[in-house]
């Protein structure tokens, strides 16, 4: 007997626990002939602001030792052109959609959720590690407070479940994810990317234009496993673990932390089929250990 590879996340039914994490798989066109995208649990799109975002200035993305960096600031179409193009894409696949959304103000959001109230989107996952423009740029992610306010205004115009993005640069990650679950969040994933910075020495300059950028890959996985344990055993909703997971191994390590579902980012820009062989590696270890259904190995490293 196969093992069944299906989960519930916030409601909403996914083949497989496997998705993408935001801004690593464009809105999926972009991978479409590397992947089968009937064969993911979800795709989670590039983050979609209320209008078009430019980004940063280049050089926006830079190698670490055991990972990357990048700064690339959440550049995207709108939300316009998103809804025109890309939901339509994603509808020809078997695969839940997952719209990333990010804003610079409490209304940028809002009118974002609220738009995508009318479409067939089945989650929205909430980016709050954009910086909040009324408040001098701190990130709504890493006040307890903004975070919860946040998660209850989004939930006031929001038709999906909502997904609170959690941020690593926090002191205490158990705190924000009760604060999101206290503002109304449907489910918790995490982890965002943390700061960095990296110089050329050669240069005697910032590799990066930002001077500070996101880090991400195989190098920070031990600190997302334990936070997302930490969040997991914060809070009742589902969480979804990111950060570092490059095989099946680092997958299945989130799951027995407390995981539901797991996010595959950097990974992919190093194996664009990398999500497939993640899928097939959790099955494969489901029979091998005797677990029935995904939920039986959730959490159970106590």
């Amino acid at each position: 007997m196969s093992a069944d590879m299906r989960v519930n996340i916030a409601g909403v039914d996914w083949k497989n626990p496997v998705t993408v994490a935001s801004g690593t798989f464009g809105s999926g066109a972009e991978y479409a002939e590397f992947v089968d995208l009937n064969r993911l649990g979800a795709v989670t799109t590039k983050g979609v602001a209320n209008v078009p975002w430019p980004g940063n200035k280049t050089p926006r993305v830079a190698e670490t030792y055991g990972g990357m960096m990048n700064a690339v600031g959440l550049q995207n179409p709108g939300i316009e052109l998103f809804c025109e193009r890309d939901i339509p894409f994603l509808k020809r696949y078997d695969t839940k959609i997952i719209v990333n959304v990010c804003g610079k103000s409490p209304e940028d959001y809002c009118a974002v959720a609220e738009r995508l109230s009318e479409e067939p989107v089945d989650m929205l996952e909430i980016n709050i590690s954009c910086p909040n423009v009324k408040e001098g740029g701190i990130a709504f992610g890493q006040d307890p407070k903004a975070a919860e306010a946040i998660t209850k205004a989004v939930k006031k115009y929001a038709k999906q479940p909502v997904i609170m993005k959690l941020s690593p640069n926090v002191t205490s990650i158990p705190d924000m994810a009760k604060a999101v679950e206290a503002g109304g969040a449907d489910a918790v994933s995490l982890i965002n990317t943390l700061t960095g910075m990296k110089i050329d020495i050669d240069k005697k300059a910032f590799v990066l234009s930002n001077k500070t950028g996101g880090v991400s890959g195989p190098a920070i996985h031990p600190i997302a496993v334990r936070m997302v344990y930490e969040a997991a055993h914060a809070v009742k909703v589902p969480v979804i673990g990111m950060g570092g997971i490059f095989n099946a191994r680092d997958a299945i390590e989130m799951l027995l932390a407390g995981a539901s579902a797991v996010s595959v980012g950097t990974a992919n820009f190093h194996n664009p089929g990398v999500t497939m062989e993640i899928a097939e590696g959790i099955g494969r270890y489901m029979e091998k250990n005797g677990f029935k259904k995904v939920t039986d190995m959730v959490g159970i490293v106590e």
